[in-house]
């Protein structure tokens, strides 16, 4: 069940991280034309991230399209202690990423795109596993395709009727 909660970025703390930056060549009669294109990361350690693009004709202003873009697509990220609640597989275009919930001390598992992620959403310990498509782009997609997929013990609960500790002593 996919929710998507609009969280406004004012009034919170984020980090970024450049996830990838692409140089892209536009060939006209006149000649070469460079531009950048940058894939960052943005969270607070404590639950929320989201992911943006940018592109521009300098490296640092496609950054700065990134993060504004990425302050965009905030979500909120479903955790227990430090890892998730259950095994979750994300998946976008020919990407997919398989995340499982580890336990205290594993630390981050994962390639550097989804690493990015899990360490800026305040994840861990966390094995993933990434199949598939190895850009960065489906990989990032992929992740948040399976992170929105998270669903917490209450909303478990209140699916099946019953009471949060009865879902926690039955799992």
């Amino acid at each position: 069940m996919k929710r998507k909660e609009i969280i406004n970025a004012a009034g919170i703390d984020l980090k970024e991280e450049v996830v990838a930056i692409n140089r892209v060549t536009k060939v006209t009669k006149g000649g070469k034309t460079f531009r950048f294109s940058a894939l960052v990361v943005v969270g607070n350690s404590d639950g929320i991230v989201g992911f943006g693009q940018g592109k521009a004709r300098e490296v640092s202003l496609a950054i700065a399209k990134a993060v504004e873009a990425a302050k965009r697509n905030l979500i909120r990220v479903e955790r227990a202690g430090s890892t998730l609640p259950h095994e979750t597989i994300g998946r976008h275009g020919a990407g997919e990423v398989v995340i499982k919930p580890a336990s205290e001390g594993t630390g981050v598992i994962a390639g550097a795109a989804v690493r990015a992620v899990m360490e800026l959403a305040g994840v861990h310990n966390i094995l993933t596993k990434s199949l598939g498509s190895s850009n960065p782009q489906n990989v990032i997609r992929a992740t948040f395709d399976a992170l929105e997929n998270i669903m917490s013990v209450n909303s478990v609960a209140e699916r099946r009727g019953k009471t949060p500790d009865e879902i926690g002593a039955s799992s």
